[in-house]
């Protein structure tokens, strides 16, 4: 059974930094794996995501301010979060695809407030 924890949410202040974390455990077919948020009140969105060559993509909204990445050897990804706005603040979740079948993590809780 696949399994997908994130990790890293907390408080912070506009302008501060975050470090998002998300390991797969249960296969070692992980492909792409991505990055989602759904702040109250709205959907989920897609935030950022990475193949399992490397290459990534960012919604506009985070571009040039948030960096995904990658280690293949823990089944990790990881979001950097940089210059964060009170617009931010959402519930922070990962996704994995195995053999074309996508999996959830439960989310983390980013709040960005003065």
């Amino acid at each position: 059974q696949v399994q997908v924890v994130e990790s890293g949410g907390g408080l912070v202040q506009p302008g501060g930094s975050l470090r998002l974390s998300c390991t797969a455990s249960g296969s070692s077919n992980t492909s792409d794996m991505g990055w989602y948020r759904q702040a109250p009140g709205r959907k989920r969105e897609w935030v950022a995501g990475i193949t399992r060559a490397g290459i990534k993509n960012y919604s506009d909204s985070v571009k040039g301010r948030f960096t995904t990445s990658r280690d293949g050897a823990k089944n990790t990804i990881y979001l950097q979060m940089n210059s964060l706005k009170p617009d931010d603040t959402a519930v922070y979740y990962c996704k994995t695809q195995v053999d074309l079948l996508g999996f959830w993590g439960q989310g983390t809780q980013v709040t960005v407030s003065s």
